[in-house]
């Protein structure tokens, strides 16, 4: 289809498209299909593994072509090859491919403690990693100490690369996850920018890792810590420090 996306290609060498059906009536779309459309990010959150990679890339492509149908140059139409993976001018043939902007991911440590925050936007319960976008001109280990400094007032350490992932929103990124430790641990949040951040203790951390969904709330209506699902490079971070620390306290 002209406005589809090529996102992948099954062990069978069938090709995957992603198509975006939010120029379509939705009410009969959820009649006929006997469901109804919800928010990407959300769903995000309980998605199966094997899935979220497929997602992600479509909503990354799909929200790419809608942003960029028109050049920057001579602010002619710009025209999606058939696969999905370029666009060019229709004046002056500049081609423009798909970007990724470089966001840091940082699961912050001290002693047998690890960071977390959360967003007002989160699910209610829900902390993960600190995060931030890269500047212009920054390093990666530049852009962890400065973030970890503006959202919490802490002094990096210690840093190291554990992982990358792509992740979708708010377009398309490039997260890329580090372990730090910090020397002290008084913390200073900026509320401008998190709800909340706290220390978590080892065990806290282990009982929010084995809930694999959405845990009940407590007598008081309050919800007991859960983090991002096991797919998430925030997931991973969270599990290699208890991995750590567990070795480190067997020696």
């Amino acid at each position: 289809m002209e406005d589809s996306v090529l996102i992948g290609c099954t062990d069978s060498c069938v090709a995957e498209f992603a198509l975006d059906l939010g120029p379509l009536e939705r009410p009969s779309l959820e009649a006929e299909l006997k469901g109804t459309f919800t928010d990407l990010r959300k769903a995000f959150l309980q998605l199966r593994g094997e899935d979220a990679p497929l997602l992600s890339r479509a909503q990354a492509l799909l929200r790419w072509h809608e942003a960029h149908q028109y050049c920057s140059k001579t602010g002619k139409p710009t025209q999606k090859n058939v696969s999905g993976s370029k666009r060019v001018c229709s004046a002056n043939g500049m081609i423009y491919y798909p970007q990724m902007s470089p966001v840091v991911i940082t699961l912050v440590s001290h002693r047998n403690r690890c960071l977390l925050a959360r967003q007002e936007n989160f699910p209610e319960g829900m902390y993960t990693a600190l995060a931030g976008f890269c500047d212009i001109g920054e390093t990666l280990e530049e852009t962890v100490r400065r973030e970890v400094a503006e959202e919490v007032g802490l002094e990096i350490q210690s840093l190291r690369y554990s992982g990358s992932q792509h992740w979708p929103f708010p377009n398309s990124s490039l997260m890329i996850a580090c372990q730090a430790t910090v020397q002290q641990d008084e913390l200073n949040v900026n509320t401008h920018e998190l709800e909340a951040a706290r220390w978590f203790s080892l065990e806290e951390v282990e009982e929010a890792l084995q809930r694999d969904r959405l845990p009940s709330k407590r007598e008081d209506g309050t919800l007991p810590l859960w983090v991002p699902p096991k797919w998430a490079i925030a997931h991973h971070l969270i599990q290699e420090w208890v991995q750590e620390q567990k070795s480190t306290s067997e020696l």
